[in-house]
C-alpha cells in the first residue's frame, strides 16, 4: 500500500509511505527539496541534524541535499563566464531555494515530483534560464532519484549536479567499501592514493574524491548496523565523493557529476545546449541482514 501524507512541522513535510515494506521516506520542499529522513522496518537510513536544519541560516547537515549548478566549492567562491566573475558558494544555491510540487503518484510505487525554476535570485549568481525536475520514487527497499534537467537560455547551460547523503553509522570501522575505482585524491592535500576498501578511521576528517570510474554502481557494507547501501548511478555521474568527519555518526557517499570547480576547468562539465534537456538517475537500495 503506498500513500502521501503532509504534516505541518517545522516546514511542510511530504511523507511517502510503502506500508508492505515498512518504507517511510520524508521531504520537505521548501527547505531546498531535502529528503530529511527515509527508514526501513522502523530503522532510520540516513543521519540528520535536526538542530541544525531548525536555523535556516545553516547548511542543513543531513538527510539527502541536492547539488546545483555545482558541487563543492570554487576557488575563493568566485567562477568566469563570458568574461565576468560570478560568486556561488559550495555546492550551488538549489540546497537552499523553496521547490514547487507538481506530481503525487500512489499507484505502483510511491513518487513525488518537485520542480526549481531560475528566478532573479539565480540568475545573479548563475546567469541562465532553466528549470530542473527531481522525482523522488519509493518502492520496498529501493529510493531511485530521477532528474530532468532543462535549458532555457539562448546559449549553452554549463553545470554540474550531484546528491550529498548522510548515511547513519555508529561504528565506521566496521564500514567496508566497494568503489569502481582503484585510487582516490585527497580534495584536501591534492595527493593521489591506491584504494582497497577502507580509510584510517581515525583521522579528523576523510574527504576524497574517485574519478575514473569503471562501473555504474557502489556500495558501503555497515558490519556494526547490519546494512549494506548500494549505490547505483547513471553515466552523468563521473565522480564519488566520500567524505566524514572524526565524532559525527555519519558517513557520506556523494555522486558528482562534476568533481570541484568544473565550472572553471570545465572538467567533465555537463554543456546543455539551448532548449535541451537531460536526463539522469540516482538509486538506492537498503539492505538489512
Amino acid at each position: 500500500m503506498f500513500a502521501i501524507a503532509q504534516q505541518q512541522q517545522q516546514y511542510e513535510t511530504y511523507i511517502l509511505t510503502d506500508s508492505d515494506a515498512q518504507s517511510r521516506l520524508e521531504v520537505v520542499p521548501e527547505r531546498g527539496g531535502i529528503i530529511s529522513g527515509w527508514s526501513l522496518g522502523g530503522q532510520e537510513i540516513l543521519y540528520f541534524d535536526a538542530e541544525r536544519f531548525k536555523d535556516p541560516n545553516l547548511s542543513v547537515r543531513g538527510g539527502i541535499p541536492i547539488l546545483f549548478p555545482i558541487c563543492g566549492n570554487l576557488p575563493n567562491n568566485i567562477y568566469s563566464y563570458k568574461g565576468e566573475n560570478y560568486q556561488l558558494k559550495q555546492h550551488g544555491f538549489a540546497r537552499d531555494l523553496p521547490w514547487q510540487v507538481t506530481e503525487q503518484i500512489t499507484d505502483n510505487l510511491v513518487s513525488l515530483t518537485l520542480l526549481l525554476n531560475s528566478s532573479d535570485r539565480t540568475r545573479a549568481v548563475y546567469p541562465f534560464d532553466f528549470q530542473v525536475a527531481f522525482t523522488y520514487q519509493l518502492v520496498g527497499n529501493t529510493l531511485t532519484i530521477k532528474q530532468r534537467y532543462k535549458n532555457h537560455a539562448q546559449e549553452p547551460m554549463p553545470f554540474s549536479t550531484g546528491l550529498h547523503p548522510y548515511f547513519l553509522t555508529s561504528d565506521k570501522t566496521q564500514l567496508e567499501l566497494e568503489v569502481p575505482a582503484s585510487e582516490y585524491q585527497d580534495q584536501n592535500t591534492k595527493e593521489i592514493h591506491p584504494f582497497s576498501n577502507g580509510f584510517d578511521w581515525s583521522r579528523d576528517e576523510i574527504d576524497v574524491a574517485f574519478r575514473q570510474l569503471t562501473a555504474n554502481s557502489a556500495s558501503v557494507t555497515d558490519r556494526g548496523r547490519h546494512l549494506k547501501i548500494t549505490l547505483t548511478y547513471s553515466d552523468l555521474y563521473s565522480t564519488l565523493v566520500f567524505w566524514t568527519v572524526k565524532g559525527k555518526d555519519f558517513y557520506c557517499l556523494e555522486p558528482w557529476s562534476a568533481p570541484r570547480n568544473a565550472l572553471n576547468t570545465g572538467d567533465a562539465i555537463a554543456q546543455l545546449a539551448p532548449g535541451a534537456s537531460l536526463e539522469a538517475s540516482v538509486s538506492f537500495e537498503a539492505t538489512f541482514f
